[in-house]
């Protein structure tokens, strides 16, 4: 082959190679120039479909808006008649009092409208009605309707008419009040006017007239002012024009994506009820459609430059573009997704906490402040850390709770069952949320009606966290020197061992309305007015409650009236514990005649009918100068009796001077007690000094007023019992494993006061080295913690077990961890101990399980 033929094969073989590049490039153009356009689309039907989404969640809440708008003022309206009475007075004083109570609720304008449509103008201007056949039509009907009218200066006026029937001064009588406002109130309550983002809506009949329109549009109907607005696009304005108003005739919504002046456009229409009107939204795309642009622009030149690459790596980029693309849309919509409900839960984990830890939070700094200032008054300081414990071990739960991530993450929430006394949860409850009523000057009380069984089984926490909820809302929302009560009573059985517990609590605050008790227990719900703007809250509260109280399989009721008050009805079927008590307790204790002062009846019907069971004869006295004669004349006539049970706070003499009358009258082995929902501290001196031998809270439970009576009379041998108890750990000697000094420093000195002797192991490893090298009896007890380094206290307690000292198989090892779930219990018993105590250490639970241990 000459050099001619080989210039020609290459030559041919070069234009070959290059046809095929060049058909291999464009080919992938295509290929590439496809897909761009087919992405193109997909993002605009995707835009297109979010905007629809917007639109139409826009519209309905608008429309559920204004229906709850008309509504309101047409109850505000009702309201008005229902209260005037044309019935009696003359006719200024009935007109007088329509004029006062139509400005107290915001109108600007009142009329009576007669069966003729005859308007006579009691309040504001005169206005021109806009459709009056309609308005007319309905009110001789006694319907409720709403209208649009004029006033001599144009300016547009929504009226509210309802039936009414009083006197006219032509001598007719009205079938209507009409009741006005400003249409700007609409514009204003719907946010028709919409500056800060690009979209705006309006209010139209069927026919395309404005119902209520911008200020600044000047066009009577809908279609003169889309005409103007986009006057160079005539034809398909016209079209647009013609299918909208034969929808809305036909009494269906629309929806359309236009394009007008070089733009998109997203209109839908949705029925607004109450009415015969129509609200129009439209949502123009905007910077939107410049965004979709300019990323096809980029999308095309990137394509195009990649076509210039070899086939093989163009064909890889594409596939690798490909495939990033899908997964960062799948990532993008997995995050936001993931986002979403992390909110969500944060929000809810933050509203729950916030609200439920500060009640107990609260009592505790409380009571810590007043701990110094009684430093050297015991019997308050003893009364102060009793319920700061409290108010801490209800901390815990809630601590406890939190630290549960795997239940809070899957929204699960389990009850922990254990045993309640009523008569201790009402204390509780009285001294959390006693210093925030005093705080606002209120008078909050709690009281108790036919209990039968104060000992029950249930989920304390639970219990407190919802009573707590409802108390603490119903002391925020009532204003100062407000009243709060609550009532703890007991239903007759429905099941057997199973007690119906209902607790009512009532306030007289500011209410709530008919519309929002609708959706009280709904997420986030809260009710926004002029009264509560000032008052913190989520709307979490109420639905957690409601959750809590469904997990129980209770009900929850509530009743509330605007201005005068709300009560909530909690009912919780509670397992009875049955408990052993002497049925000769009170014979053996000398009482068989109580005399109960109280100048509420109820109160003392409430403490017979909780003694009728008892064998005590129960007399009452309505105040301090009958129950001082009732006590002479039973002294008198040898029948005096065996306890006196008095109020603090009575109208004519108080608790005190009662008691110090009395005491001048009986025997002074005869026990005179006190009985007051206040805080007894403040009388305690004053009233030891007038003979009084002990204090009791209210209200009344049986529980409490046995465990009084009993330290009158046994004081002395519980004290010896009590002390017997509390020997359990004295003499003994631990070895306490613990990596941290400052709880080391704590435990020791606990152990220190209950008589033990403590050495100190710094981690599970010196633990071990300890016991091996110790004598046989040496240590009585070991405390293990669990989280330790170098060896944490599961694998040092399988060492301890496991080694060759004589007792390693019966030394008594307890956990003594942070860990305080069950799985944690379960675990600490497999890896060889014989008991588990949560921290921060209570020394009574810790003594618990080592009586347990030692058997």
């Amino acid at each position: 082959m000459d050099n001619n033929e080989k210039k020609h094969v290459k030559i041919g073989a070069t234009r070959f190679l290059m046809g095929s590049f060049v058909l291999l490039i464009c080919f992938s153009v295509g290929v590439f120039a496809f897909l761009g356009s087919y992405m193109s689309r997909e993002s605009e039907r995707t835009i297109d479909d979010l905007g629809n989404m917007y639109m139409s969640s826009m519209g309905e809440r608008i429309s559920k808006h204004f229906e709850t708008i008309i509504n309101l003022r047409l109850s505000q309206a009702e309201a008005v008649v229902t209260v005037v009475s044309s019935e009696g007075g003359d006719m200024g004083q009935i007109y007088d009092e329509l004029i006062y109570r139509t400005e107290v609720r915001d109108f600007a304008s009142l009329a009576l409208c007669a069966e003729s449509g005859e308007m006579e103008i009691l309040y504001g201007e005169g206005a021109t009605l806009i459709d009056p056949d309609s308005f007319l039509k309905s009110l001789r009907k006694g319907e409720r309707k709403v209208a649009v009218a004029a006033d001599d200066s144009g300016e547009q006026i929504v009226l509210f008419g309802v039936n009414a029937h009083y006197p006219m001064s032509n001598g007719e009588e009205s079938i209507a009040a009409v009741m006005g406002v400003p249409a700007q109130y609409i514009n204003d309550e719907l946010a028709l006017e919409r500056e800060d983002i690009e979209m705006y809506a309006h209010i139209i009949r069927e026919d395309g007239t404005f119902v209520i329109r911008d200020k600044d549009i000047e066009y009577a109907d809908y279609q003169g002012y889309v005409r103007a607005l986009y006057a160079d696009d005539t034809e398909a304005v016209d079209l647009y024009i013609e299918d909208l108003l034969k929808t809305l005739k036909e009494g269906r919504d629309y929806f359309a994506i236009l394009e007008f002046g070089g733009g998109r456009l997203q209109v839908i229409t949705v029925a607004l009820p109450n009415s015969e009107w129509n609200l129009v939204i439209v949502l123009p795309f905007g910077v939107l459609n410049e965004s979709v642009q300019s990323l096809n622009e980029e999308r095309t030149i990137a394509t195009l430059l990649a076509c210039g690459a070899i086939l093989l790596m163009l064909l890889l980029i594409f596939f690798q573009y490909y495939r990033i693309s899908i997964r960062q849309i799948n990532e993008l919509n997995e995050a936001r997704k993931t986002a979403e409900e992390a909110t969500k839960a944060k929000s809810e984990f933050l509203s729950n906490m916030s609200h439920d830890i500060r009640t107990p939070m609260n009592a505790i700094v409380g009571f810590s402040a007043l701990m110094q200032r009684d430093a050297n008054n015991p019997d308050k300081v003893r009364e102060y850390t009793r319920k700061i414990a409290s108010s801490s071990q209800h901390l815990l739960g809630l601590i406890n709770d939190v630290l549960d991530m795997s239940k809070i993450e899957s929204g699960k929430t389990t009850l922990n069952i254990s045993e309640i006394s009523l008569a201790q949860l009402v204390e509780e409850l009285m001294s959390m949320m006693q210093p925030q009523a005093k705080a606002k000057h209120q008078d909050f009380k709690i009281y108790v009606r036919d209990i039968c069984n104060e000992e029950v089984l249930g989920d304390r926490l639970r219990i407190n966290q919802i009573l707590i909820n409802i108390i603490s809302n119903a002391l925020k929302y009532t204003p100062e020197n407000g009243k709060v009560e609550m009532t703890v009573m007991q239903l007759p059985q429905r099941a057997k061992n199973f007690g119906l517990f209902r607790f009512i609590i009532s306030d007289n605050g500011i209410g709530m309305s008919k519309e929002y008790l609708e959706t009280i227990f709904q997420p986030f719900s809260r009710e926004t007015t002029k009264k509560t703007l000032g008052i913190q809250g989520t709307g979490l509260g109420m639905a957690i409650t409601k959750n809590l109280v469904d997990l129980m399989g209770g009900t929850i009721e509530v009743k509330s009236e605007l201005d005068k008050g709300s009560v909530f009805t909690l009912d919780l079927e509670l397992r009875i514990r049955e408990g052993e008590i002497d049925p000769e307790f009170w014979q053996k204790h000398g009482l068989t005649r109580l005399l109960v002062v109280d100048d509420e009846e109820d109160i003392c019907k409430g403490i017979r009918y909780a003694m009728a069971d008892t064998g005590v004869q129960i007399e009452y006295a309505p105040g301090g100068l009958p129950a001082v004669a009732m006590a002479q004349k039973a002294q008198d006539e040898g029948n005096g009796y065996n306890l006196m049970l008095i109020d603090w706070q009575m109208p004519d003499i108080n608790g005190i001077e009662t008691a110090r009358r009395i005491r001048k009258i009986v025997p002074s082995d005869v026990p005179i007690m006190i009985l007051s929902a206040y805080d007894l501290s403040e009388v305690e001196e004053e009233g030891i000094e007038a003979g009084i031998d002990g204090f009791m809270p209210k209200p009344f439970f049986l529980s409490n007023f046995r465990n009084l009576v009993d330290n009158l009379k046994t004081h002395h041998n519980t004290k010896e019992e009590s002390e017997e108890q509390d020997d359990v750990l004295s003499g003994k000697r631990i070895l306490a494993a613990e990596d941290i000094d400052l709880n080391v420093e704590i435990l020791m000195e606990l152990l220190k006061m209950a008589g033990a002797e403590c050495e100190w192991a710094k981690d599970g490893r010196e633990a071990v080295e300890k016991f091996e090298q110790s004598v046989p009896g040496y240590y009585d007890l070991i405390l293990m913690d669990v989280q330790m380094p170098v060896m944490n206290g599961y694998d040092a307690t399988k060492a301890i077990r496991q080694s060759g000292h004589s007792q390693a198989e019966t030394v008594p090892i307890i956990a003594m961890t942070a860990n305080a779930f069950s799985e944690d219990v379960k675990d600490a018993l497999d890896a060889g101990m014989n008991a588990h105590v949560a921290k921060p250490i209570d020394m009574e639970q810790l003594k618990a399980a080592a009586r347990e241990v030692f058997g």
